[in-house]
């Protein structure tokens, strides 16, 4: 690394101080002490501040140096501001929006330019944008040129930059060391479904946000959870906070009690009013506050107490009432592993079992030959797709009795041109697409007994589903769409309302990307409220297995242990569980910290319940 007088103005290790990477952090600057952070995270011992200018600095020196210092840790970015005008260093908002380029921004020789009387200069910042974080937090990738230009004036002699766009321009790297991934939760939308389970209306839907690791992250993500839902994911979820409530003036820095209680006041600006809220509205305020802070402290979260800004107690929940909201209610138990063995039979595999067994049900007696299964969440009920592709059954997993006709029937002319594997949502519908060329369309089977009914997906084009999942919250499912020569991860909202004719009906709106560098994908799994398992490659790479977050930024961990050649890959909600892959080597499984086990040489299809 060159050396530079830049970056890093100070760093405070624990211990020895190892660095491992170069960032953004030069190799001079003064040293000072801080307080470590609250949380205790391998990389939050290093603390990275800015340099300010120097007198005579030229303007390529300038913007260079005021790109290096929106990469410290400081809370409003005191000394970037130094390098603008006092009038632009006001009015500047680094918090509009962060843009990701690859590698870092650049500030090209050939782009700066002297106004025609030198007495201003205009200096363009380039880059390979390779993704955006919004106003909201909200991350989305997507690649294209990144170009703003800068201008400068002198200021008592010396350049300033007198006029710039709001927000940060990073590089992956300083992103990466900077922001850290967040869930915040809020409640599905389910429309007229709501009612098909018990606790419909409370169902708790991971929402990820990126904030930044060490500028106060509990209070950071409550602010965000205040906000409301992210742009795509606001029309199937909401917030039980009314509208407009903000954290109360004064609340500089949330903190717990010596019980791990949170205290949060909260007011209504402009009108400093007391939010008009019943308890039953304030218990689901504050299961959402404390599910979403969880995480976001070394302190274990007992319970949340909701005030007024005066400090008049509004509710309290303990952490044993929140569990009445926690996510993932509606993902079942997994209590069981699911494949198709050799003869082409349903068998169930437990954690602590070697060998899998046929299930009780007509599944597991061979009569019907498996191509792939699904298990309904309660893991009563079983949906499998005949050997050929063609049919679809539904029937009980434990009781013995014959399949009744099938369900669903496709008239593609190939196998890989009929039905894909099936998957259940939480609420108890099956969900299934057939592939059928002159008639592809996604399916839904409420209760997995109902008429199939066709679901709409625009924006679709000419694009045909491959393969699906359905979350458990039944509000978000991922597609493997193939169009052309590609086969990509795209993830749909499940937007359900009532048809003229007063029957509940879905569509499945706003496709986005999940893994866009993989223009291959082969399979893909829910692993938790807002990571997917990806098996794909990229173009003219090997295969990789990729956890990703559902806004299309890596998963932690970003990657996982390589299998040869994965052509299926199950993974629960629960991130507990272990993962199931169909490989070359057969059926294997992937323990929490362990390495690959073979389960059996033979079979196909793995699926947990879902």
């Amino acid at each position: 690394m060159k050396a530079d007088r830049r970056g890093a103005g100070a760093l405070l290790a624990t211990g020895a101080l190892l660095l491992t990477g170069c960032a953004s952090m030069p190799s001079g600057g003064e040293v000072k002490r801080v307080d470590p952070p609250q949380r205790a995270e391998a990389d939050s011992q290093v603390r990275v501040f800015g340099v300010s200018p120097q007198k005579g600095e030229q303007p390529r020196q300038i913007v260079r140096g005021f790109l290096e210092a929106t990469t410290s840790d400081e809370a409003n970015f005191d000394t970037a501001r130094q390098y603008l005008t006092e009038e632009e260093g006001k009015r500047w908002d680094p918090f509009a929006r962060t843009t990701v380029v690859s590698g870092g921004p650049d500030v090209p020789p050939a782009g700066v330019r002297a106004d025609s009387d030198g007495d201003a200069y205009s200096v363009e910042v380039t880059g390979e944008q390779i993704a955006e974080v919004d106003g909201k937090n909200a991350y989305a990738p997507g690649e294209s040129a990144y170009l703003e230009r800068f201008r400068l004036i002198r200021v008592d002699g010396e350049w300033r930059i007198s006029q710039l766009p709001d927000g940060l321009v990073l590089g992956e790297s300083d992103f990466q060391r900077i922001y850290r991934s967040v869930n915040t939760y809020y409640f599905a939308n389910l429309g007229p479904e709501a009612s098909a389970v018990p606790g419909g209306r409370n169902v708790l839907v991971a929402d990820p946000v990126y904030l930044r690791r060490r500028i106060d992250p509990v209070t950071e993500t409550v602010k965000a959870l205040l906000n409301g839902p992210t742009d795509w994911l606001k029309p199937v979820a909401s917030s039980a906070f009314p509208s407009g409530v903000r954290l109360a003036p004064g609340q500089q820095r949330l903190s717990f009690d010596d019980s791990g209680t949170l205290t949060t006041r909260l007011t209504l600006p402009g009108k400093g009013e007391r939010p008009r809220v019943d308890k039953r509205q304030c218990d689901r305020m504050a299961a959402q506050l404390l599910h979403t802070v969880d995480h976001q402290s070394s302190t274990r979260v007992n319970g949340v107490t909701l005030a007024d800004q005066d400090g008049g107690k509004l509710c309290q929940q303990s952490r044993d009432e929140a569990q009445t909201y926690a996510p993932g209610l509606l993902n079942g138990q997994a209590a069981k592993q699911y494949f198709v063995d050799g003869s082409r039979r349903l068998v169930a595999l437990s954690e602590d079992q070697d060998v899998a067994v046929p299930v009780e049900g007509p599944f597991g007696k061979g009569a019907l030959e498996l191509r792939s299964v699904a298990v309904s969440r309660d893991e009563v009920t079983g949906a499998g797709v005949s050997l050929d592709g063609r049919s679809l059954y539904v029937a009980p997993l434990s009781i013995d009795v014959p399949f009744d006709a099938s369900v669903l029937t496709s008239q593609g002319k190939k196998a890989d041109d009929r039905l894909t594997a099936p998957s259940w949502d939480g609420l108890g519908d099956l969900w299934v697409a057939d592939r059928d060329p002159d008639r592809s369309r996604l399916l839904r089977l409420r209760d997995g007994e109902e008429k199939p009914e066709t679901v709409a997906v625009p924006g679709l084009g000419s694009g045909r589903i491959e393969a699906l999942r359905v979350a458990a919250d039944g509000v978000r499912i991922a597609l493997l769409i193939q169009d052309g020569e590609r086969t990509t991860l795209q993830l749909g909202r499940i937007e359900r309302a009532n048809s003229p004719k007063g029957e509940p009906t879905a569509t499945v709106t706003d496709l986005r990307p999940v893994a866009p560098q993989l223009e291959n994908v082969v399979a893909a799994s829910w692993a938790g409220g807002s990571r997917l398992v990806v098996v794909g490659k990229e173009s003219g790479g090997v295969q990789q297995l990729r956890v990703m977050s559902t806004d299309g930024s890596a998963g932690v961990p970003p990657t996982l242990p390589g299998v040869n050649n994965v052509k299926g890959i199950a993974a629960s909600e629960d991130e507990d569980k272990p993962l199931l892959a169909d490989s070359e080597e057969g059926i294997v499984r992937l323990p929490r910290d362990a390495n690959w086990q073979e389960v059996t040489d033979t079979g196909s299809a793995p699926v947990y319940p879902g």
